[in-house]
């Protein structure tokens, strides 16, 4: 089918196999991407339709994110033992039955559901996009096609925003969802031109260290999920219980981070023994994959966060449709899409450590542009060139720092360094969704609360008929319906709207500006990434034995 990629001595120029096998890894990358970006899309379809709140949609982000970095580790694993072309195979077809479920979903904890059982399909695809880019290309090719994967990612962004956005609109947040059953059978059937890994048997699982690895994930993704309703310090009322007061949420993050920990113990031990560990700890050995890594995890987060905050903002605070949406977040999408597209070009002229040093200024300054001119007229000049700015460092910091996991791994460790982008991915997409919406809505709460308190035209009595305990982003007919059904006269409903303006405006702005705050601090990280440009990633084309003990590694000149 394809033919091994060879230097020709007489004309000097690399061979090179078709592109088709790369269409096929491109698409189920797009098919994965689509479904994370559709949700907010689709955000207040779902809120009215389910008659629930934005958190419900965070929550099935979150969900899917946490079971993809909870288990990547273990598909990868899998992957070497069954063949990664046969868990390619199988990931994709359950995860179109379930976008198949998600379109005929009757609530928002079918929804929720639904996304944690295309969680575990995504689980067993992840890791095998790598593995599969390494066995089809090679030198220079490899690095377009590491390009091109990350270019797919961004573009199923820009697809989801233009599709969700009309057909949500014009025929109902379900039909894009269904659409994706029918790329899933598209892929399925392309995927037999790929060309097969061979399988390991004699690959071990720990078991040990895959509980341990879900368990870190899941705590640590949850306890960020549930700061907003439980608590950030004391315990609220919708929590499930307390210790002497205090929430559980930020005692699961501490549970969590110490699990995470255990496991990493666990794996050095096992390696030290020559026993097969759940992932490869050569692909964090040096300062520069551990870097490279936290890069990830920070730009991971940011990216999710900003595309739930946009969407939350305009459909749920605005009123407007999801095609607005998509119209208003284009800019945003395509600059993503080009930065991730074009930032391969400047490996060969700008170090890995200064790009990423110039990337996350860049996406601090389009945050901060951001904060400054968002206002409710969304769709200006000004916070349009602040979503380009940000878009173009996202989408070269996105393609620069797996880039660099991948070249400074030996080249036996594809599946390891797929695991690791997986879990490091879409642990910060739980995270960064989780975050902005718990720092969107605490920062709302007290606004809230500090206009209301000795406002003349708010009286005590009326604050007694309002639950200021459960704060969240409403519309001025929320509110308005609300108010209602209190004692509050038309004077009163009108200064209550024009202080649920305020503060929901005031929130957006804090929360971008607290996000450009993150990206400035990446830039410490991003001081240790490697002074020489990325090199070919990872191969496992052949079979390779399962590493023993913690081997050296070469990294690219």
């Amino acid at each position: 089918m394809t033919t091994q990629s060879v230097s020709t001595a007489n004309t000097g120029v690399e061979a090179r196999d078709p592109w088709l096998p790369m269409i096929v890894i491109a698409l189920a990358q797009i098919l994965l991407s689509f479904n994370i970006s559709a949700l907010p899309v689709s955000i207040g379809a779902i809120v009215d339709e389910f008659n629930t709140t934005p958190a419900s949609v965070s929550t099935a982000l979150v969900v899917y994110s946490l079971v993809v970095a909870g288990f990547v580790m273990l598909g990868a694993k899998l992957g070497r033992l069954l063949g990664s072309r046969l868990m390619f195979q199988v990931g994709v077809a359950v995860f179109g039955v379930a976008m198949g479920a998600m379109a005929f979903s009757t609530s928002d904890r079918a929804m929720i559901q639904v996304q944690g059982i295309a969680g575990l399909a995504a689980v067993i695809v992840v890791p095998s996009l790598v593995v599969l880019i390494a066995s089809h290309y090679r030198g220079a090719q490899q690095a377009q096609a590491l390009g091109y994967l990350g270019a797919a990612q961004a573009s199923a962004g820009v697809l989801a925003f233009l599709i969700v956005g009309t057909l949500g609109t014009l025929a109902g947040w379900r039909i894009p969802f269904g659409l994706l059953v029918f790329l899933a059978i598209a892929i399925l059937i392309l995927s037999f031109r790929l060309r097969p890994v061979e399988r390991q048997p004699g690959v071990g699982i720990d078991g040990v260290g895959a509980v341990l690895a879900a368990a870190s994930v899941m705590l640590i993704s949850f306890g960020f999920n549930s700061l907003n309703d439980w608590g950030l310090v004391l315990r609220r009322p919708g929590a499930p219980f307390d210790i002497l007061g205090l929430s559980p949420a930020p005692l699961l993050i501490v549970l969590g981070i110490f699990l995470g920990q255990a496991f990493f113990t666990w794996s050095n031990m096992r390696q030290r023994l020559d026993m097969p560990t759940l992932i490869d700890l050569r692909v964090l050995d040096s300062v520069k994959e551990r870097a490279a890594t936290f890069a990830l995890l920070i730009i991971g987060g940011l990216g999710p966060a900003v595309n739930f905050l946009i969407p939350l903002y305009i459909q749920i605070v605005q009123g407007r449709s999801g095609l607005q949406t998509a119209v208003a977040v284009i800019p945003y999408s395509l600059a993503i899409f080009v930065g991730t597209a074009f930032s391969v070009r400047l490996f060969d002229r700008v170090s890995s450590r200064w790009l990423g040093r110039i990337g996350f200024v860049v996406v601090a300054a389009g945050l901060t542009l951001l904060a400054f001119t968002v206002s409710n007229d969304w769709g200006t000049p000004a916070v349009i060139f602040s979503l380009l700015v940000l878009g173009l460092g996202e989408g070269a910091l996105l393609t620069l720092v797996f880039t660099v996991l991948v070249s400074a791994s030996p080249k036996e460790l594809a599946g390891d360094v797929g695991a690791l982008r997986g879990t490091v991915n879409n642990l910060s997409t739980a995270v960064g969704t989780a975050v902005a919406g718990a720092l969107a809505i605490g920062i709302l709460s007290l606004n809230i609360t500090s206009s209301v308190q000795n406002n003349p035209a708010i009286p005590p009595a009326l604050l007694q008929q309002v639950n200021l305990d459960n704060v969240n982003f409403v519309s001025n007919d929320q509110l308005d319906e609300l108010l209602a059904q209190t004692t509050a006269t038309p004077e009163q409903q009108a200064e209550a709207v024009r202080i649920n303006e305020a503060a929901r405006l005031r929130a957006l702005k804090m929360s971008f500006l607290i996000l450009a705050g993150v990206a400035l601090l990446a830039v410490l990280p991003a001081s240790g990434l490697p002074n020489y440009a990325p090199s070919e990633v990872p191969s496992e084309a052949a079979p390779q034995p399962e590493p023993k003990g913690r081997g050296k590694k070469t990294a690219p000149a």
